[in-house]
């Protein structure tokens, strides 16, 4: 069993910067892949970026890359979103997630955490 908590959420404008966390927890947690999502209003949840275990690769949406960096300090079992030049339509609530594996496919994940909002300001 593995427990999520994101941390970092807020309000930004356009333009600026923010670092989501997310903490776990359990006796297998640092041996999971680990991937960002994110769900607008009336959208579908997204794949945001993913890492795998050791952190030795990463993957990223289109929409986000050069612009996100997704990394991991096991010694500390935390993951780590760094979004920078943030837009408006990155608005959404963001979720960590676990998987053995790294996978951008939601049905993947065996454990979510319960997200945290980002809203950007234009």
């Amino acid at each position: 069993q593995v427990q999520l908590v994101e941390s970092g959420g807020g309000l930004v404008q356009a333009g600026g910067s923010l670092r989501l966390s997310c903490a776990a927890s359990g006796r297998t947690a640092t041996t999971y892949g680990m991937g960002w999502f994110r769900q607008a209003p009336g959208k579908e949840r997204e794949f945001v970026a993913g890492i795998t275990w050791t952190g030795g690769s990463t993957y990223y949406a289109d929409s986000v890359k050069g612009r996100f960096t997704i990394s991991r300090d096991n010694a500390k079992n935390t993951v780590y979103l760094q979004m920078n030049n943030l837009k408006p339509e990155d608005t959404a609530k963001y979720y960590c997630a676990a998987a053995r594996g790294l996978s951008s496919r939601s049905s993947v994940y065996n454990y979510w955490g319960q997200g945290t909002q980002v809203t950007v300001s234009s």
